[in-house]
């Protein structure tokens, strides 16, 4: 009985080392995946991103900015219509240039996500 008893100790004791390795050469393969999927400038995405995320809705970075309208400098007042178009092209141009420089950054492309990342930034008034 003090025998059996014995065994089963080394047994656990077998089965931990082992599941104990098995979950650190897991961790390490995950770890080391998430490294070699990153681009050459995935980490700027991601501040940019995440600047943009924070901004509060009052603050001018909270969306995209674009160039003053014609109607604008003639000194028209703005319908809410207009206002939610521009606001609107505004929108898509920001999310553009963010997705172009996903794509350059995916493609390993750092000089094409860099200068896309430029344009997000300008079109966001975020500076460097």
């Amino acid at each position: 009985m003090n025998n059996r008893r014995i065994i089963d100790v080394k047994s656990d004791k077998r089965v931990a080392r082992t599941g104990l390795l098995i979950a650190s050469a897991a961790a390490f393969l995950l770890c080391s995946n998430v490294t070699a999927l990153s681009g050459p400038c995935t980490t700027q995405i991601g501040q940019l991103e995440q600047q943009v995320a924070s901004a509060s809705p009052s603050s001018p970075t909270a969306a995209p900015t674009a160039d003053q309208s014609l109607d604008a400098q003639l000194h028209h007042q703005p319908t809410p219509s207009t206002v939610e178009q521009a606001e609107n092209i505004a929108n898509k141009d920001g999310d553009a240039a963010i997705e172009r420089a996903k794509k350059a950054d995916a493609a390993n492309d750092a000089a094409g996500c860099n200068a896309a990342l430029v344009v997000a930034r300008q079109l966001y008034d975020i500076k460097d």
